[in-house]
């Protein structure tokens, strides 16, 4: 199969090359994939795409036309894809519907630590020979309520590494496993109104958008500590700053951004125009943001790698791609396979 790969980082491109095993004829390009740069794909059966290309409408028409098959977007979540567009036009879709939850679990973890302890700020302080411990008083998380929203894989990794440190957990899905325990289920306004620390693991869908609002801030305890490692939009960014400015979220830690598209995986450290909301967060000393990282370990990069070359083998022998599928029902009907694992919150209507 003929492959164009958009948006590749160099740190990516080992553990391809070991998945595919030549098997594919897959060209790796930095550039990410628009409008302009869809001509790449001209000659291909398939692209492969990450979370910040754009995969719109106008794009996947362009696509069509020029006789791609197939997109494969190496990451979980799919809300950067035009599904109904691609569709229409014939195009089958994948994704990587599981990889290392502990990699995600663990940075969620590391960003509430960093944040409790004020560790960011003492690194700065130390750097500059500042060793007072002004400000740099911290808790312990031992006895605090965690407040875990979505429990999938990551949501339950995070939730057992919570509980490793002694905190009391609540959890909220809206169509839990019949096998969770050690964590007490409740509604999300419960979960909201009772919980220290609260971080959010779902996907991004029409339901999830600004899960995390006005309201929702309102219904949180004063000095809470929010962590989102999922995706941007679950957060109502600019509620989120009006909350960290009069004290009502006490941590905030972003591992993704609302608006990050075209500004996260690039440096733009000498840009005139910055984006002027991310600057208001950043200033803060109880803000920590981290550049969508919380995929990359060794582990989960390979895993990745693995199951974006098997989705293509699987295309490539005319079957179904499984759990990987994102494609309509019908596309599942005809080809059917192992069965499909919905994300969490994907079923509502």
């Amino acid at each position: 199969m003929k492959v164009v790969a958009y948006s590749i980082n160099p740190f990516e491109k080992e553990f391809l090359i070991r998945a595919n095993q030549k098997k594919h004829d897959i060209t790796l390009i930095s550039n990410a994939l628009s409008i302009e740069t869809a001509t790449y794909a001209e000659g291909k059966d398939a692209v492969l795409v990450f979370t910040n290309d754009d995969v719109s409408e106008n794009v996947i028409n362009k696509l069509a036309d020029l006789d791609v098959k197939f997109i494969a977007t190496r990451s979980k979540g799919t809300d950067h894809i035009n599904k109904k567009a691609a569709e229409k036009r014939g195009i089958k879709l994948a994704n990587v519907p599981t990889y290392s939850a502990q990699a995600i679990a663990e940075h969620t973890v590391a960003l509430a630590l960093a944040l409790g302890r004020h560790l960011v700020v003492a690194n700065k302080n130390a750097q500059d020979f500042d060793f007072r411990l002004n400000d740099l008083m911290g808790f312990n998380f031992n006895g605090k309520t965690v407040g875990i929203i979505g429990l999938g894989e990551v949501g339950l990794a995070t939730a057992t590494i919570f509980k490793g440190l002694g905190c009391k957990v609540l959890g909220y899905d809206v169509q839990p496993a019949s096998d969770i325990i050690d964590i007490e289920l409740i509604k999300l306004d419960d979960l909201l109104r009772q919980s220290d620390v609260i971080s959010l693991h779902v996907p991004l869908t029409e339901h999830t958008k600004h899960i995390i609002n006005k309201e929702a801030i309102g219904m949180m305890k004063p000095n809470v500590m929010l962590i989102n490692t999922s995706r941007g939009g679950l957060i109502d960014t600019n509620e989120a700053l009006k909350a960290v400015e009069n004290g009502k979220i006490g941590y905030l830690g972003l591992d993704v951004y609302e608006f990050e598209k075209g500004l996260f995986f690039e440096n733009h450290e000498h840009d005139k125009h910055k984006d002027v909301l991310l600057k208001k967060l950043i200033a803060y000393p109880n803000v920590l943001i981290t550049p969508h990282q919380a995929f990359l370990t060794r582990e989960a990069l390979q895993e990745i790698a693995n199951q974006t070359i098997k989705n293509l083998d699987l295309w490539q022998e005319e079957k179904c791609v499984g759990d990987a599928c994102v494609c309509n029902k019908n596309c599942r009907e005809k080809m059917p396979a192992t069965p499909i694992i919905k994300d969490n919150f994907d079923h509502l209507p």
